[in-house]
């Protein structure tokens, strides 16, 4: 099992949000959580990455399985577009960084200040650090943001790759990525918190 997630409650702000959330992914799998705006999404996605703490529950996924990619691109912008890849490829002992420069359509940008970069080029800079990880579990929360038609479609098949690899992903987006055949849908309605009460049971995270 690549992640699975029992009962878990998670809160924002002092307020429930989520409660009782279950999902179970394999190698090979994807979960596209869906919702409205404000429903937990982003929170949840924060919990199971190890970056807030839970209210109950549990998650069975070591974090050094796991990588985030939140709403912030995460580049530096007074770095060249390959000091911001060659840093994070140092990090996670990634010995190159060509292939994800290609794959991402970035190569052209590798000696500009990241600064400089359109909203769309940053997204695509932020988003090749998935691919330098090695990390087998990519948690991504509305990963298609800023990104025209074309970038879209790539990052799609970026996803079919990391899933047919054995890889697995769990997306909080609003837009198809063609993944029917590897993915379950997670409605975080059936979820929704029906009280305001914080529950402090102990956290438990394997």
């Amino acid at each position: 099992m690549a992640i699975s997630v029992k009962s878990l409650s998670v809160s924002r702000g002092g307020i429930n949000l989520l409660q009782g959330v279950d999902i179970e992914l394999k190698n090979g799998q994807a979960g596209i959580l869906r919702g409205p705006n404000g429903v937990g999404k982003t929170t949840l996605l924060r919990a199971l990455a190890g970056l807030q703490p839970f209210d109950s529950g549990k998650i069975e996924c070591s974090l050094e399985d796991i990588c985030y990619s939140g709403h912030a691109d995460g580049v530096k912008p007074t770095l060249t577009v390959q000091e911001n890849l060659e840093f994070w490829a140092n990090i996670f002992g990634s010995p190159s960084i060509s292939e994800v420069t290609e794959k991402f359509l970035i190569s052209d940008l590798l000696n500009s200040k990241a600064g400089n970069l359109s909203a769309g080029q940053k997204r695509r800079v932020g988003l090749a650090r998935l691919g330098l990880t090695g990390r087998q579990v990519w948690l991504l929360d509305e990963p298609t943001v800023s990104l025209d038609e074309t970038s879209v479609k790539i990052f799609e098949n970026i996803i079919k790759d990391h899933i047919s690899e054995d890889g697995c992903a769990l997306i909080a987006t609003h837009i198809d990525l063609g993944l029917e055949n590897s993915s379950q849908i997670i409605d975080l309605l059936k979820y929704k918190a029906t009280s305001g009460e914080l529950n402090n049971s102990n956290e438990a995270f394997l």
